[in-house]
């Protein structure tokens, strides 16, 4: 596979919560290396499909799903549900740190697995919280509570704690919808850095963040994926009407 091939995939996903049916038909490739963007107006099916690439959707009582989803060319209902929700990691809307030490947090997903290293869960506690542009702001705190910290740096906690166990992607369901302005610049800032290794694909309701940190961009409205290209392509020379209608703020 070569950086940039599709690393993930969905055929004609149908997607329902009892009679709600919230994904219509969906088919996309996600780009390894890369981030994509999923833009809409509320209710209209991102942060569903979202979850439907870990399977976290399987939580929901009441859901059906129809169709393929493929995560490196194999479907996902063939994974060991644990196993591809280490590779395909999962960021929250809001700030999920476990009421533990800093450290705690980090190493609790290869806590998991069985690792015990004293040494080892050292060297990945740094290497994560680096990855996360926090290691300099808590290297002296790590057995503080983890709820010490501010909404931005719990946010990158949370990064950091996905980065641990090393996923291939990271899907962001509103990462920075609950934080300020400075902490959403340090958020983005970090995304920049780690699709240089890993995919991301973000859910975000800023259009301008979209335009500033993704590759490609998906336009979703009442459970369809409307467009699907380069971001540049959505934002500058949409094929839709409706596209464009909603990134000029005609609806939404």
């Amino acid at each position: 596979m070569q950086i940039n091939d599709p690393i993930v995939g969905a055929r004609d996903v149908n997607l329902w919560y009892g009679r709600n049916h919230a994904l219509r038909d969906i088919s996309l490739n996600i780009k390894e290396k890369a981030v994509t963007a999923i833009i809409g107006p509320s209710g209209c099916g991102k942060s569903t499909f979202l979850k439907t690439i870990n399977r976290m959707t399987d939580l929901v009582e009441g859901v059906r799903l129809e169709g393929l989803i493929e995560f490196r060319e194999r479907p996902i209902r063939q994974y060991d549900i644990v196993e591809l929700r280490r590779r395909v990691g999962m960021v929250f809307q809001k700030p999920n740190p476990f009421p533990k030490s800093i450290y705690e947090n980090i190493v609790f997903g290869l806590r998991i697995q069985g690792i015990k290293n004293r040494g080892q869960l050292q060297e990945v506690a740094e290497r994560s919280l680096r990855q996360a542009a926090l290691w300099d702001e808590v290297k002296d705190r790590l057995q503080d509570s983890a709820m010490s910290l501010s909404g931005g740096q719990q946010q990158r906690l949370c990064i950091a704690r996905a980065l641990a166990v090393n996923p291939e992607v990271i899907l962001m369901d509103e990462p920075c919808s609950a934080l300020d302005p400075v902490a959403t610049a340090k958020i983005e800032d970090l995304i920049a850095e780690l699709k240089r290794d890993y995919t991301i694909v973000i859910v975000t309701h800023n259009m301008q963040q979209a335009a500033r940190v993704s590759d490609s961009t998906a336009f979703f409205l009442m459970g369809e994926l409307i467009e699907y290209d380069s971001t540049i392509k959505v934002f500058e020379n949409p094929e839709d009407q409706r596209t464009e209608d909603y990134i000029t703020g005609r609806f939404g």
